[in-house]
């Protein structure tokens, strides 16, 4: 037998760490039979890029197993309160083990001893045998054994973390890190600590007395008062934590290192575990003769990321002209460009970067200029810095690429590269957008910004914009920032979003996606560029005139509270509000934030109060709608007018909403309140220029027609086709009441419960709603559900749908994907479960008056109509429309509204007309 090689480099993966990190960095998985393995195949895609990539020749997986150690001898209340793994990780735990075996690593766990004290001794035994040691996790828990040949790398994050970059992080090194974590504690694992002291403080503190032991036996010398009595108070707390936190490395270990020998799987056995869990790709990898044992080449411990990135800075028109000539003969380009903004019509371009194929990738500077020049970044004006094409120059030349038809433009947020590129006057087209394409495949998910989807997809860690411009005052404008730093960041923009590109669209065929994406979402991004672009105007006079009326109005309010209370206080602050309604005036109700202690002073907590007829709370409710509607819209509307076009430019966001419902932003438009006298007149604010007339078309109960259509209720839908008042219908169905002469609380009461079941309400939130006792609301909901069990029924299919499934679908395909089905927490949970409820319908809602908005501008050009759409509230459009032309425009759009989609009911639209936006309404 050959002798087992002596280690050179040992690695030791946190197998747990590497479990749970897999398990939130993928979506919900499951094989054919129905057992969730995301956090398997997730696991064994990072242990196989780990092999592959770095140059160990032993590696081990450890795992955690210990239920009691002898840290709860110390301290038996340590990870008491640890929760319990996610319900659909549970079962996956033992596959990773499996995993780990068919792959041939080392795995070793220990029912004695925690996983950290294990990885500890190896390191101590690895560097006694002359090895290097890379612990594989991000733990803090870990950090102590760094140094003397010992680094950690983040596999997430592919990122070496060494004594510097604790010392970074932490403002300690390794070898003070069990002191730091005995002040700050762990509520997770439950190490006491010191409470009020964090990293930051610790570390201070670690600095001015040098030693833990120092600081405990010198806290009198504290000069802050609470610092110093936490700490004499708690200091036997701080021992103990000490003795938690400290990892043992003389324990006894259940295999030796030899074991770890990195060697080749069994190819068979690997491919029999792949194919069981459904890890096709996976499997035609290894199938292929990919190499799964360690690389060939060796490479430096940990070694940057391996890359072979041809990024080119293009810096004369030769050059330019053959990026253009490939990507036009290629028929596809991923296209980024550089600003001065992030805000598009505010911003001006300073550069453009292109990609061909992966990791083929070039940056065009076009005005960086050096601190202490002009700075104007106008056309032809980038002299400061030499070695530019002028800007104008090479926007000529890029534009017959970037306007040409049979040439594909591929974006991340494409729709501020088109606005941007706009207002040089060149209209991008067609396009394929990477965010929009993974919020079609995985809304609700996770986030859908290039850097989060690179280390999803691509496990790539992106160089960002801080990187490049430094943060905070240091930060720098990315026209200062030096031409080949610039083209490292901007180049790799480029080549993300094509390996972006080329992972996601092949999926939409699969996963029956291509529907939304091709003829919703991505039609809608131009729609969306055109009325950001539009704008709106807004009357400046009337908006000043409404905020000084606001701020009388509020000080008359801040008089009122002072004679009611006694005294003044400051009714912005939620701290002194709660002192005052809970301890000087006693009354009912006060409820403490875990967090801070505070009392909770939200606006549920006031509405309650103020509906026992208590006039205080609902006079601060009044002076917290107009502090709310002076700041955020009477005075900042003002500053976001633009200053070239006298309107403000809202921004529509498509990938936010796991609905699909549009957001809006800078400013937000949606949530004007439209029901208070105050809400409305901010609306006026709102005008048509000189000529023109604001034109409003409204869905009438889209919600309500969409219920009745997928849970198929006759009564309902024969009403909504009979134009019959649907709340006064339901009304008489439910409570037994005549439709003629129905008293309007009754009606009122319907019409709580019919918009309410949407939402999957409560009893107890349709009591709190109506002002009625909540057995009452209990009654009221049953007897709803008794008169249409239709109802409840496609409720109750649509929880056990999302329960399956992980999402709920729309009627035009759209995939609503819900997080907390599976929670440990009972209220978490039964959110979930009404969010899933809602979403086919808000859903569907969304859907189709993204399908009329995709459908109108071309309906009102084939016609020859100069109406413009400018935005979009929920269920309702605003069009900025030349007098002369609003009855035209009034039918043309409520005809593409009404046919967006085909029901059993009709769809129906009101419309109205008028010199600023509440007129309209």
């Amino acid at each position: 037998m050959a002798p087992t090689p002596q280690p050179r480099h040992v690695f030791l993966v946190d197998g747990s760490a590497f479990i749970f990190r897999a398990y939130h960095a993928l979506p919900p998985l499951t094989r054919p039979d129905g057992t969730p393995v995301g956090a398997v195949y997730g696991f064994v895609n990072m242990l196989l890029k780990l092999i592959q990539d770095m140059d160990a020749d032993h590696v081990a997986v450890i795992f955690d197993t210990a239920r009691r150690s002898f840290r709860n001898d110390i301290f038996a209340a340590y990870k008491a309160q640890r929760p319990p793994p996610p319900d659909d990780l549970v079962p996956q735990f033992a596959l990773v083990r499996e995993a780990t075996r068919a792959l041939n690593v080392a795995l070793v766990e220990s029912g004695n001893y925690e996983a950290d004290d294990i990885i500890a001794t190896y390191a101590r035994l690895a560097r006694e045998a002359g090895a290097a040691v890379t612990i594989v996790s991000s733990d803090k828990d870990l950090m102590q054994l760094l140094g003397n040949g010992v680094v950690m790398f983040d596999a997430m994050k592919n990122r070496r973390i060494g004594p510097d970059e604790v010392q970074e992080k932490f403002g300690v090194g390794p070898e003070k890190m069990v002191e730091l974590q005995a002040l700050i504690g762990d509520p997770i694992d439950n190490v006491p600590g010191v409470p009020g002291v964090g990293p930051k403080t610790a570390a201070q503190l670690l600095s001015e007395f040098g030693s833990l032991d120092a600081l405990l036996d010198r806290a009198a010398e504290i000069r802050q008062p609470k610092r110093r009595q936490a700490l004499l108070e708690h200091a036997e707390d701080v021992r103990v934590s000490r003795e938690l936190v400290r990892l043992h490395d003389d324990v006894a270990v259940p295999q030796p290192l030899e074991s770890f020998a990195l060697a080749e799987p069994d190819r068979e056995t690997l491919c029999d575990f792949l194919e069981a869990q459904g890890f096709k790709t996976l499997l035609a990898r290894v199938q292929s003769g990919v190499a799964i044992g360690k690389s060939r080449a060796a490479v430096s411990v940990p070694p940057p990321p391996a890359s072979a990135a041809v990024y080119e800075l293009v810096q004369d028109v030769a050059a330019l002209q053959r990026w253009i000539e490939a990507a036009t003969s290629l028929g596809a380009v991923a296209v980024d460009t550089e600003t001065t903004s992030l805000a598009p019509f505010r911003a001006d371009i300073v550069g453009v970067s292109l990609a061909l194929a992966p990791d083929h990738a070039c940056y065009i500077p076009l005005a960086h200029t050096t601190p202490g020049g002009a700075g104007k970044l106008a056309l032809d004006a980038a002299e400061a810095v030499p070695s530019q094409i002028p800007l104008g120059t090479a926007l000529a030349l890029l534009r017959p690429l970037l306007e040409d038809p049979s040439v594909l433009k591929i974006g991340q947020n494409v729709k501020y590269d088109m606005e941007v590129l706009g207002r040089y006057g060149i209209a991008m087209a067609p396009i394929d957008d990477t965010m929009i394409l993974s919020y079609v495949l995985e809304g609700g998910l996770h986030g859908h910004g290039m850097d989060e989807l690179a280390k999803l997809h691509l496990n790539r860690d992106t160089i960002t914009y801080k990187d490049v411009t430094g943060s905070g005052a240091a930060q720098i404008p990315f026209a200062h920032v030096p031409l080949d730093r610039a083209m490292a960041y901007a180049a790799e923009d480029a080549d993300v979003t094509l390996a972006l590109h080329r992972h996601l669209k092949p999926r939409l065929l699969p996963e029956r996606m291509v529907s939304v994406y091709e003829t919703i979402e991505r039609p809608l991004i131009p729609v969306l560029a055109a009325m950001e672009q539009a704008g709106i105007k807004v009357d400046a006079a009337s908006l000043r005139t409404l905020s000084a009326d606001f701020t009388d109005r509020m000080a008359d309010l801040e008089i009122e509270v002072y004679a009611l209370v006694g005294h003044p206080f400051n009714l912005g602050s939620p701290k002194q509000l709660g002192q005052v309604l809970f301890d000087e005036m006693g009354l009912p109700g006060g409820k403490r934030s875990g967090k801070t202690g505070a009392y909770q002073t939200g606006a549920d907590v006031l509405e309650e109060l103020a509906a026992t007829g208590l006039e205080l709370p609902s006079r601060i409710l009044d002076w917290r709608q107009l502090a709310k509607l002076k700041s955020t819209y009477a005075d900042a509307l003002i500053e976001q007018i633009h200053p070239d076009t006298g309107r403000v430019h809202t921004c529509y966001a498509q990938a936010v909403a796991s609905t699909g419902r549009l957001s809006s932003s800078d400013p937000n438009l949606q949530n004007i309140p439209i029901r208070t006298e105050e809400g409305r007149k901010i609306r006026r604010a709102f005008v048509a220029p000189d000529g023109c007339l604001l034109l409003s078309a409204d869905y009438s109960q889209i919600e309500l027609r969409l219920l009745a259509h997928v849970a198929d209720i006759a009564s309902l839908k024969e009403a909504f086709r009979d134009g019959i008042d649907i709340h006064a219908l339901t009304a008489s169905q439910v409570f037994g009441v005549p439709v003629a002469g129905m008293d309007p609380m009754i009606r009122r009461k319907a019409k709580a419960i019919n918009f309410g079941i949407i939402y999957g309400i409560s009893a107890f939130g349709l009591a709190r709603q109506l002002g009625i006792p909540r057995a009452e609301a209990g009654l009221y909901i049953d007897a709803y559900f008794e008169r249409y069990p239709g109802i409840r029924d496609y409720m109750t299919r649509t929880r056990a749908q999302a329960h399956e499934q992980g999402c709920v679908t729309t009627l035009f395909g759209r995939k609503c994907h819900i997080r907390g089905l599976k929670d440990r927490n009972t209220s978490v949970r039964n959110f979930a479960e009404r969010a899933a409820i809602n979403a086919p319908i808000q859903g569907g809602a969304a859907d189709i008056i993204k399908r009329a908005m995709v459908r109108i501008p071309r309906a009102l050009d084939r016609v020859g109509l100069a109406a413009r759409m400018l935005l979009q509230v929920h269920d309702e459009l605003v069009f900025e429309v030349p007098a002369t032309e609003i009855d035209a425009t009034r039918a043309v759009v409520t005809e593409v509204m009404e046919a967006a989609a085909h029901l059993d009911v009709p769809l129906t639209v009101d419309t109205g007309v008028g010199p600023n936006w509440d007129d309209a309404h």
